[in-house]
């Protein structure tokens, strides 16, 4: 049964949080001024494994982490994908993340961020889905 994703139940984001090690974090950003980057130096600093996915910076080292151009050149399965795009290219990042070899258990919208249709989609091959939040903020509720 898929979550309410208009008011989440406070257990399913505890939940989500306390089973995810790792984390591939599209659009992430070498900007200090990006919220993208103030979030993987947060979940990094929290202990999470975080990968960096960003087309434009691949190769290169994001806060000591290699960044990689896209989901498909994990070599590793993730707990989470979370998505730091636009709402109209979320439902691109999720058929990405569902094409994988294996089902990322959990995908994460930022703040700002939902696709409901991408949601259905993620949560009928067996993905837990959350939109519209920020792990960090959930972290310090």
């Amino acid at each position: 049964m898929s979550p309410n994703h208009d008011a989440y139940d406070p257990a399913l984001i505890r939940r989500v949080l306390a089973e995810t090690r790792s984390i591939a974090l599209v659009g992430a950003s070498a900007n200090l001024a990006r919220p993208s980057h103030h979030v993987m130096e947060f979940l990094l600093g929290r202990g999470y494994r975080v990968i960096p996915v960003n087309p434009g910076l691949a190769g290169q080292s994001l806060l000591g982490q290699p960044v990689i151009a896209r989901l498909a050149d994990l070599t590793k399965p993730v707990d989470m994908v979370e998505i730091f795009r636009s709402s109209d290219a979320a439902g691109g990042v999720v058929d990405e993340a569902l094409a994988l070899p294996w089902v990322p258990r959990f995908i994460w919208m930022q703040i700002g961020v939902r696709d409901d249709a991408a949601a259905v989609r993620a949560e009928s091959a067996g993905s837990v889905v959350v939109m519209d939040r920020c792990p960090k903020i959930e972290i310090f509720k």
